[in-house]
């Protein structure tokens, strides 16, 4: 979901890092309400840059470091109503701030931040240094005095961090190795990580009271046709540890209206589904339930989405349904056909009342059958 900010930003982007997988200027913008962005160089003739640099009453102010930079608090009462950011490497952004002399006639604001970055995937020239998507939303927060409206927008970022750091131990240096002729069969990275982790894995499955296929799009991150959305709600939490048995079943009572397919859809009742605990509750158990070395895994983003909508936002999920298509090389189908091919049909019975409960148990066959 985007944030809205009072300070409308403007992204400047160098062509070359355009074209980086794991540059996080792209993310920046789409998450935030009315940015813009532009690509290039040189902005001396660009309309829109050259108007907003020809401002003399301090609405607009470029996020640069340097010496005559101000702290984002001094221009907290009355801040800038634009704020231009610069994105490259260190040495892209300083070519293209020499390019754009008429840039130095605005305000400047630089910070010393809050904690250390988390762009362990990319190499800073210093610790203080940030990602753009982690110095805008820290900055933002300082201007506006709200830092905690802006820290969704560091979801997508960590998540990302997270994930390639996962498949880079999976294949490290895999762009230099070669095959070796005649080598025996081996486990595919996969396996070998999930195997690693094994007694870690803890798989999750929610279930939602939905009201249309548009609120159920509109969770997964798509564009739902319409206006009249009624978003997705969590109401069946369903968990387990396979290497231990540990089980973990939450039916939350729904917040708004129950949909009328809801019960039906979940195979539970509508008297259970509106006995359900309250969700603050629930969410603390799932917590207990927790442990800090725990590897959660779930099918797609559904269920991580319903848990990020009730303020768990706390660890990635691993996706069991990326990981079925590497290991089947094709699209896995449902979650119990694809159990039923990756674990020899040995799918357990479900230990749990409504559809999450054949669900759970699946998933548990899934990864037990990608750790062996």
């Amino acid at each position: 979901m985007p944030v809205a900010s009072a300070t409308r930003v403007v992204f400047l982007q160098h062509p070359r890092e355009s074209r980086v997988a794991i540059g996080t200027c792209r993310m920046a913008h789409l998450a935030l309400t009315g940015s813009e962005l532009y690509r290039g160089v040189s902005f001396e003739t660009h309309p829109r840059v050259r108007a907003l640099a020809a401002d003399t009453t301090g609405a607009v102010a470029v996020l640069y470091p340097g010496d005559d930079a101000c702290e984002p608090e001094s221009l907290a009462g009355a801040p800038p109503r634009t704020l231009i950011v610069v994105d490259g490497t260190w040495h892209q952004a300083r070519a293209m701030w020499r390019a754009n002399p008429a840039l130095h006639r605005l305000p400047r604001i630089g910070f010393m931040p809050s904690t250390p970055g988390n762009y362990r995937i990319r190499r800073e020239p210093a610790p203080h240094c940030l990602a753009t998507v982690e110095a805008v939303a820290e900055v933002l927060g300082r201007l506006e005095g709200d830092a905690a409206r802006f820290r969704p927008m560091l979801q997508a970022f960590d998540r990302m961090v997270e994930q390639h750091l996962f498949y880079r131990r999976l294949r490290p240096n895999a762009a230099w190795r070669r095959r070796k002729r005649h080598r025996q069969p081996r486990p595919s990275p996969v396996r070998v990580a999930l195997r690693a982790r094994r007694g870690d894995l803890v798989v999750v499955y929610g279930e939602a009271n939905a009201h249309s296929i548009r609120a159920d799009a509109a969770l997964r991150g798509r564009r739902p046709f319409g206006s009249d959305v009624t978003p997705a709600e969590l109401v069946h939490l369903v968990a387990c540890r396979p290497a231990t048995g540990e089980r973990f079943v939450a039916v939350i009572a729904p917040r708004r209206a129950l949909a009328p397919s809801t019960a039906d859809h979940l195979m539970l009742t509508a008297a259970e589904l509106r006995a359900g605990e309250r969700v603050d509750a629930a969410l603390a158990r799932w917590h207990a339930f927790l442990r800090p070395t725990d590897l959660l895994c779930g099918w797609g983003a559904f269920t991580a989405g319903l848990l990020r909508d009730i303020g768990d936002d706390e660890r990635v999920t691993f996706d069991l349904r990326d990981a079925a298509t590497r290991e089947l090389r094709r699209r896995p189908g449902g979650v119990e056909s694809a159990a039923a091919v990756l674990a020899d049909g040995a799918v357990p019975e479900a230990w749990t009342r409504g559809r999450a409960g054949q669900r759970i148990a699946a998933l548990a066959a899934i990864a037990m059958a990608l750790a062996d």
